[in-house]
């Protein structure tokens, strides 16, 4: 897929990020990934990001990473792009963007780098030499350690032709508009913050109508059915489903850090499409919150 024509993807519909299923050793499952591929592709959504944030990338050796992309590829062809999530080191990065590439995926989301503060021309470098080692298109995502700035991001647009997309997970309105106004329709914009549902209508509002959801793992009839109200200005539908199940799904999410793949795992446990347990340093939920989450659930009717 030619890096444009990515782009033009990117630009309209609900984007998610399958979790990535484990037994209960903790080892990827590549079966019960085929069926979850299976059940989410035909809800509409407009490209599936494999091994992202939510499919806990962060804990996977190089083999399973292997694994994971090919049976994401060979599973959605034909069906809905494939982005690879690739991040850490430059130069893991660039392995991994490369074996994604070779593997048939569409595009990458590059996650931020690892643990160390860097500078913006650090920042630069380190996105333009993964960009480089590849020919397909690459959506950055600011987030943690990787927060580019408008100037960065102009650099970068002139450096590489297949950096295409730009994915915030910061939540800085002040940054994303000036982003908005210096790059203008260079990059595809997606809001990239946990239960990025609840910031949706503000940051269509900045033009970035394109979010990625993880509760679309579990319940993806409702998380299109939010998407389409908000395209829409719904915004009698939109109230009434942050109120119901958006913040309710919230104050669980937040007891615990690293609970936003956490639920999101035992969401989709609790549909009947279990991904397994999450894997150290994150933490599941209780027994207790995984009943709260229950009740959240079957209120909004069968999924």
């Amino acid at each position: 897929m030619h890096p444009l024509e990515l782009k033009q993807i990117l630009s309209s519909g609900l984007l998610s990020f399958p979790i990535t299923d484990f037994d209960e050793q903790g080892d990827f499952r590549a079966d019960t990934y085929i069926e979850r591929l299976e059940w989410l592709a035909p809800y509409g959504a407009s490209a599936l990001f494999a091994a992202g944030g939510t499919g806990e990338f962060f804990s996977l050796t190089s083999g399973e990473y292997s694994d994971i992309i090919r049976t994401a590829v060979q599973t959605c062809a034909g069906k809905v792009p494939i982005l690879a999530g690739v991040g850490g080191p430059t130069r893991q990065a660039i392995a991994l963007a490369q074996e994604a590439q070779r593997l048939g995926a569409q595009g990458l989301l590059l996650l931020p780098h690892y643990l160390t503060e860097a500078s913006q021309d650090g920042l630069v470098a380190h996105v333009a030499e993964v960009c480089k080692s590849v020919n397909i298109g690459v959506v950055v995502y600011n987030r943690a350690n990787c927060r580019l700035t408008p100037n960065s991001l102009e650099r970068l647009a002139n450096m590489c032709p297949n950096l295409i997309g730009f994915k915030d997970g910061i939540g800085d309105i002040e940054l994303m508009v000036s982003i908005w106004r210096r790059m203008g329709d260079r990059f595809s914009y997606l809001g990239g913050l946990p239960t990025a549902e609840v910031y949706a209508a503000a940051y269509k509002a900045i033009g970035t109508p394109v979010y990625s959801s993880a509760v679309f793992n579990f319940v993806p009839k409702l998380a299109m059915d939010f998407y389409h109200a908000t395209a829409a200005d719904d915004h009698v539908t939109t109230n009434r489903l942050i109120d119901e199940f958006f913040l309710p799904y919230l104050e669980i999410r937040n007891r615990k850090a690293g609970y936003a793949v956490s639920i999101v795992k035992a969401g989709a446990r609790l549909v009947g499409h279990s991904g397994g347990p999450v894997r150290a340093p994150l933490t599941d939920l209780t027994a207790e919150e995984d009943e709260m989450l229950r009740q959240l659930i079957l209120k909004q009717g069968a999924q």
